[in-house]
């Protein structure tokens, strides 16, 4: 493939033209034949996204609006967020991360998930992680449902916006 480089959002734009109580994902790297992913996600006001582990992909998060924090796992450090940070969250590391009282809008980037395989028994696993859960995490206080195709929160009762 012989691709020409192109701009594919301004974010400035994305965020002005989102509805004010619209959150989640506002918007994803899409084009076909990439190898990274990004999302622009906006987090209302003190709402979370539960601890979760990524056992295979780095991760990076640039802050592009208001703040908020990081909690590690074990104890470890609380990192605090600001516009302009750039934060690593490496592959295998525990995370959970909450907006502030501003609430706080980010966008992640990492390598594309490679599509599911599945493990013929006995046999090597060979690759196929699971894909994006960010349409499982609640719009309005950021729990992650263990419901694969949920329709309402099972924390603060908000409908998920359909698919």
């Amino acid at each position: 493939m012989n691709a020409a480089p192109r701009i594919l959002a301004v974010l400035d734009e994305l965020l002005a033209s989102a509805e004010p109580g619209e959150r989640g994902a506002l918007w994803h790297l899409a084009e076909p034949g990439r190898e990274l992913d990004a999302n622009l996600v906006r987090l209302p006001p003190g709402a979370e996204v539960g601890e979760h582990q990524e056992d295979v992909l780095d991760v990076l998060l640039v802050v592009l609006e208001g703040g908020g924090s990081v909690r590690t796992a074990g104890g470890g450090p609380v990192l605090e967020l600001g516009p302009s940070a750039v934060l690593w969250l490496p592959r295998t590391s525990r995370r959970a991360l909450a907006a502030g009282p501003d609430g706080l809008v980010y966008l992640t980037v990492h390598r594309r998930r490679p599509g599911l395989a599945i493990k013929p028994p006995g046999g090597a696993y060979e690759g196929g992680e699971g894909p994006c859960m960010l349409d499982r995490v609640c719009p309005e206080c950021g729990r992650l449902s263990q419901d694969p195709a949920p329709v309402f929160c099972s924390r603060c009762g908000e409908r998920f916006p359909e698919r």
